[in-house]
């Protein structure tokens, strides 16, 4: 993608399989939102090849749109509306693209309840609280019963238990509906719990492509090891973790309390990886940080 004489993304290189969750990351300005409107088909790239559910998006048709479902960041919409006839009436939209794979919609009272709305079904837009304004939002693209799912930044303003609540949505709706699902967001905690892999964009490009098991094993081998020893505390980072619990039991024995082992969480690669590539220290050609071996449904 060009913009005047600016490349903005070039050579962002990735596959997406079925039933996959997948959590694009970057800084802000690193392209993801540039990069999700031309999957959508809401923005024409300069160049390229891009298929989305086998058909290339600036051709989409309405069929093929109504196969995609978008949780945008904001969502406007006329405030006296209620919940459950804002949801019958995008619902019918989808009606003529029902197959016997796929029955759309969704039943809107099933969907409300799913995103735990029943007790405001018949509130209107403009009494819903910013949290409950944000479960709507997730129901609007759930509606057609999407093959592929969108999701930005979709927990923003959720509390804990609604966040994790819409966690639990997330893996049915991978695990038992097959829906693939793309997600955008700066909670690296949640992308590490939803995502099956996890795609980093910096410079305009992919330079990270795996689980977080794998983009551990390039960026930051060793673990760290924190216990106490007759009531002092003491961190140690250990390559094996293992040999060095072992070792310290058979020295100290009961001595040792309050023992942690912590692997590298995504958010410590994550930072890794901005921090290496903004300082120069590693340019996306120069990245070996691309694990592309393609996902595989348990």
């Amino acid at each position: 993608m060009r913009y005047g004489t600016t490349d903005v993304l070039q050579g962002v290189d990735l596959q997406i399989h079925q039933g996959e969750v997948v959590a694009l990351l970057g800084p802000n300005g690193a392209g993801k939102t540039t990069t999700i409107e031309i999957l959508e088909g809401f923005r024409k790239r300069s160049a390229g090849h891009v298929r989305v559910l086998d058909t290339d998006p600036d051709d989409g048709d309405e069929a093929w749109r109504a196969r995609l479902g978008i949780v945008l960041q904001s969502w406007r919409d006329h405030r006296r509306w209620r919940v459950r006839e804002l949801l019958t009436y995008l619902g019918r939209y989808y009606t003529p693209y029902s197959t016997p794979e796929r029955r759309r919609p969704y039943n809107p009272d099933e969907l409300i309840a799913r995103v735990g709305l029943t007790r405001h079904a018949s509130t209107p837009l403009m009494k819903l609280s910013g949290g409950q304004r944000r479960r709507l939002d997730v129901a609007i693209g759930l509606i057609g019963r999407p093959d592929l799912l969108f999701l930005d930044e979709p927990t923003v303003g959720f509390d804990p238990q609604a966040r994790e609540e819409f966690h639990d949505l997330v893996c049915q709706l991978s695990g038992l509906e097959d829906t693939t699902i793309v997600l955008t967001t700066h909670d690296l905690d949640e992308a590490e719990k939803l995502a099956h892999r996890v795609l980093i964009l910096l410079g305009g490009e992919i330079v990270a492509n795996g689980t977080t098991e794998q983009l551990a094993s390039q960026v930051e081998n060793k673990v760290q090891v924190r216990y106490t020893r007759d009531g002092q505390w003491f961190t140690h980072s250990v390559q094996d973790a293992t040999e060095y619990v072992r070792d310290l039991f058979a020295r100290h024995g009961t001595a040792i309390g309050d023992l942690e082992v912590r692997r590298a969480r995504l958010e410590d690669i994550y930072l890794t990886m901005v921090r290496d590539f903004e300082s120069g220290q590693r340019t996306v050609t120069q990245s070996t940080w691309t694990d592309v071996s393609p996902w595989i449904p348990e």
